[in-house]
């Protein structure tokens, strides 16, 4: 009896420790005539419901009795508030803002709607749309879930009615034309809402259109002008577009010399010394801006100075480099665009190429005031459709155009190469010819006897005796040479040879063993890659060969 005994005692103490089992929780008692919502629980008979939809009870729908109003949840815990919307998106209209969400979990009755603490929208849906807003109005707003027990942790939805102005995009790239006193400027459409176009020069406004061009009139001639367009609407005016020109009229400070110094003048950096074209000497008589580059239609060309030289020389300016081919002209000097090189890959192989490059050169002449055009296409030409080329341009510029062409001595070996057909197809309006007589193998003189050594005077005066016996005038011929050191990897002479070769061309002295057949005192000069290799070179080449062109008959 006495281990019965404390086994009682045993039980009543962990009893008193324990406490008693938990009560089931309690529902309010079912009653008829109560509305009873959706999700809400009743007790009959000691059994718990949970109401199936919203109804008002009446006598005989107590809950075991009607399965489709209420279902039986005994044991069940007590219900929660739902889970968190799902992610919103918002649809917008100049008045209104249409949301929509992903559906909560749990047991919902609806959602609502908030703008802070202001209750906006109410719906038993996963949508809702407020509306009377303003345009371009911004609204963040909060939708909650809810049911019985409470409101759900809230997701936000932000949105901006539509009907937004902002200021417009920047105007397209701009052209320009120009006569001897105006400079017509067009350019492409800005996006957005654009109520007009005003066009600046510095900070003065010179003209505002609403459509996209302008034309800037009472001007002089041989000008140079640099404008920016901007956009404008009742918000503010956009990023803005340059546009630069130079009115016709200029003179190009005179003709050539007779015996006259071509020289290439960089734009791009390179290990040479990068210079303004301002700072090129007067030794130099004519200067050829190296390169124009190739676009993606067939024959076309652009210009631009090389932002990588702009940065070099500390912030040289489109509008500066104008200012300095200006300036070179009244210094009496000539300066025309090169196209090509060794990188250029401008193809001018039927007749719309041929129109697309006369129109692009001769843009780019108006547009900066250059004198003329280089050839120096050093990855083949075809000779009828750059004959028709320069053809067009010359009716366009008139009897000053200058042409150069600055071939391999490959493409002057014989005149079934292309480049010797171009230039005898365009002898009547060719200027000159400056051959590159460096980066070259040994090639035939004239008289068909060896093959000559690159860096000779023999080299210079055989092959150019070539270019003579064979329908050029000697006027229209020149030696190409580089400056130094550096400026090409073979054939680099003394400028004392270059004089030597001149003399024996011009007078039949200071040859070599190759003497020509002739003199030819009308010798046109030389050409040096390039103006900056010079520079590099404390320019000896300008200051020996300069002097001496001068002396020549």
């Amino acid at each position: 009896m006495k281990y019965r005994a404390l086994l009682v005692l045993v039980v009543g103490l962990i009893f008193g420790l324990v406490g008693p089992p938990a009560q089931a929780v309690a529902y309010p008692q079912w009653q008829a005539w109560t509305s009873y919502p959706t999700g809400t629980r009743v007790t009959y008979n000691s059994a718990d419901f949970e109401s199936r939809q919203s109804h008002t009870s009446q006598p005989g729908w107590e809950p075991p009795n009607v399965p489709a109003l209420w279902k039986s949840v005994q044991g069940d815990p007590q219900p929660t508030v739902p889970g968190q919307p799902g992610a919103a998106s918002v649809s917008a209209t100049n008045s209104s803002l249409a949301l929509s969400w992903g559906a909560s979990s749990g047991t919902v009755t609806g959602y609502r709607v908030y703008e802070g603490a202001t209750l906006k929208s109410t719906v038993t849906g996963t949508s809702a749309t407020i509306s009377g807003l303003g345009t371009c109005e911004s609204h963040t707003y909060t939708i909650k879930a809810y049911n019985s027990v409470g409101e759900s942790a809230g997701r936000d939805a932000s949105g901006t009615t539509t009907g937004c102005v902002g200021i417009p995009g920047q105007p397209g790239a701009a052209s320009v034309s120009a006569t001897n006193s105006s400079l017509a400027l067009s350019w492409g459409a800005s996006s957005g809402t654009v109520t007009g176009y005003r066009v600046y020069e510095g900070a003065t406004l010179k003209s505002t259109v609403t459509g996209t061009s302008a034309t800037i009139s009472g001007l002089g001639t041989c000008e140079s002008h640099t404008y920016t367009i901007k956009a404008y609407n009742s918000v503010g005016e956009s990023a803005g577009r340059d546009a630069s020109g130079t009115t016709t009229g200029c003179t190009g400070g005179g003709p050539l010399p007779k015996h006259f110094l071509t020289g290439y003048w960089h734009n791009f950096v390179n290990p040479a010394t990068e210079l303004r074209l301002s700072a090129v000497p007067n030794e130099y008589d004519l200067v050829a801006i190296a390169f124009a580059e190739a676009t993606s239609t067939p024959g076309q060309v652009t210009f631009t100075l090389d932002p990588g030289l702009a940065s070099a020389l500390g912030g040289y300016t489109d509008a500066q480099f104008r200012a300095d081919v200006q300036a070179l002209h009244q210094r009496g000097k000539k300066i025309i665009l090169s196209v090509g090189g060794e990188l250029g890959r401008v193809q001018v192989t039927n007749s719309a190429a041929a129109t697309q490059f006369a129109n692009s050169v001769w843009g780019i002449m108006q547009s900066y005031g250059f004198d003329g055009v280089d050839i120096d296409l050093e990855n083949g030409l075809n000779a009828t459709y750059m004959g028709q080329a320069l053809r067009e341009l010359r009716a366009k510029a008139g009897s000053n155009l200058i042409i150069t062409m600055a071939p391999q001595t490959i493409d002057m070996q014989s005149t079934g190469m292309e480049y010797f057909k171009l230039a005898l197809n365009i002898k009547d309006i060719l200027t000159v010819v400056h051959m590159q007589y460096y980066n070259s193998g040994s090639m035939l003189g004239c008289d068909q006897a060896q093959a000559y050594s690159q860096g000779t005077v023999n080299f210079m005066t055989a092959l150019a005796c070539i270019q003579l016996q064979n329908g050029l005038r000697a006027d229209q011929v020149a030696l190409g040479l580089p400056a130094g050191p550096g400026a090409a990897g073979g054939g680099v002479v003394s400028p004392t040879l270059v004089n030597q070769a001149l003399d024996c061309l011009s007078k039949r002295t200071n040859c070599g063993s190759f003497v020509p057949p002739q003199a030819w005192p009308d010798i046109r000069g030389a050409m040096t890659w390039s103006i900056n290799w010079d520079a590099s070179h404390n320019w000896n080449f300008s200051k020996t060969v300069k002097p001496h062109l001068q002396g020549m008959p």
